[in-house]
């Protein structure tokens, strides 16, 4: 029997500060769907964006058996499908777990891990193997249950992609050994690769004794003493379990994220494409997991809403045959597509509180390539949207208001009035 379906929390964005418990956590899951116009939504996590071609396969039977048939990427690498039956839990979380999308009911919502989507294709560390214990480390733990939706887990390979998304505890392949960040603190600590997940365990565990006094979802909402105290928990709890934590050292976290550019990596080793607005119809899903079968079994979804496929292109021809393929479906295959960079929320009529059909208006205003990504909002909530450094773009009653916004800091807001013209001039220009 499924649980009510509680509206999303609104984003910290548009609070002015840190969101803080008031009741339970009303992230949308696959067991908790979330209520909204377009009918009930469900949110699959894919730890580390990783998908098997079969897996690949489930989650489009999911689609089209129970919703709309369309696959929804998210921030965080993960599925959302839409257009829901309320009544259909129970025969969609038989058929996720089925295909091992489900490995644990009561940590469906904690999986929330990100990973460098090129992470040992072109020469870097592979994090395959910090992944798999660490999704298995979370799902084995009783208190990693009570994590909340929004608690975040990053593995990055060292090139500082996903260090950038201000991940509450990051793993940062270093050499023979890892670094470990626990918020956005400038300060890290060096321990030996084979300790790393368990590490990441325990500074989630360190954090949710903490919060239980502040309230906390997320180790950005606890009062700075708190999350120093957080840092040096973990760091001595490590001392003394294996004498494995090094002093702390200054790693200031990278401030802009740089996602894969679509086209082919490595030698090739892979091609990544990128997906308008973050939606697949069936048909683009079905070529991408007939791609990734003919080339290396695998689906790497990536936090910027797109998605690499790794494998043995074998010729470069190869590779610009797929990607000519995916381009042909629409899919963003180059980085000097007008789309690049071009995100927004679902908008109206999909949500209730949306003030306007922004992915309808993001489509019109889209032009020359500009060196910012934008992120279309319908309202204040700011769902989805983007880290680092981008442009805001939120509708208001009376038309939009662009901002830029660099991490925290945002620049005065400019009104445009709903004049389709305008508004595209504006969102171009505060892109350049």
């Amino acid at each position: 029997m499924l649980a009510a379906m509680p509206d999303s929390a609104p984003s910290p964005l548009s609070a002015g500060g840190p969101a803080l418990r008031g009741g339970g956590d009303a992230c949308p899951g696959t067991l908790r769907l979330h209520r909204a116009d377009d009918g009930a939504l469900a949110r699959v996590r894919v730890p580390g964006g990783v998908l098997s071609a079969d897996r690949a396969d489930a989650l489009l039977a999911a689609a089209e058996r129970f919703g709309d048939g369309e696959l929804h990427l998210t921030s965080r690498g993960n599925v959302q499908l839409r257009g829901l039956d309320a009544a259909c839990g129970g025969a969609l979380a038989e058929l996720l777990t089925a295909a091992g999308l489900l490995p644990s009911a009561a940590h469906e919502r904690a999986r929330n891990i990100v990973a460098s989507p090129l992470a040992g294709l072109d020469g870097s560390p592979a994090l395959s193997g910090w992944l798999s214990e660490l999704d298995g480390l979370v799902c084995g733990s009783v208190a990693a249950a009570s994590l909340s939706g929004r608690f975040l887990f990053a593995l990055d390979d060292g090139r500082g992609d996903v260090d950038a998304l201000g991940a509450d505890v990051t793993l940062i392949a270093a050499g023979d050994g890892c670094l470990l960040r626990i918020g956005a603190e400038d300060e890290v600590f060096r321990i030996p690769a084979g300790d790393g997940p368990r590490a990441a365990l325990l500074a989630a565990g360190t954090f949710l004794r903490a919060a239980r006094d502040s309230g906390a979802w997320r180790v950005k909402d606890l009062p700075d003493e708190v999350r120093a105290a957080v840092g040096a928990d973990v760091r001595a709890e490590l001392v003394r379990t294996a004498g494995a934590a090094g002093p702390a050292v200054r790693r200031p976290r990278p401030r802009t994220a740089a996602p894969p550019a679509p086209g082919p990596h490595g030698s090739p080793d892979a091609i990544s494409v990128d997906v308008p607005l973050g939606r697949l119809t069936p048909a683009q899903w079905r070529l991408l997991t007939k791609t990734a079968r003919r080339h290396g079994d695998e689906l790497r979804l990536t936090p910027w809403r797109g998605i690499v496929v790794p494998g043995a292109f074998r010729r470069p021809k190869d590779a610009a045959d797929a990607l000519g393929a995916l381009a042909a479906a629409g899919l963003i295959t180059a980085p000097d597509s007008p789309w690049a960079g071009v995100g927004a929320c679902i908008g109206h009529p999909g949500c209730a509180k949306s003030l306007s059909d922004v992915r309808a208006e993001a489509g019109a205003a889209v032009g020359p390539v500009g060196r910012l990504p934008v992120y279309w909002s319908g309202c204040e909530r700011r769902c989805g949207h983007p880290h680092g450094e981008w442009i805001d773009v939120v509708a208001t009653p009376d038309g939009h208001r662009v901002a830029h916004v660099r991490g925290e800091h945002r620049d005065p807001r400019a009104a445009v009035r709903n004049d389709p013209a305008e508004l595209a001039a504006a969102v171009a220009a505060a892109r350049a």
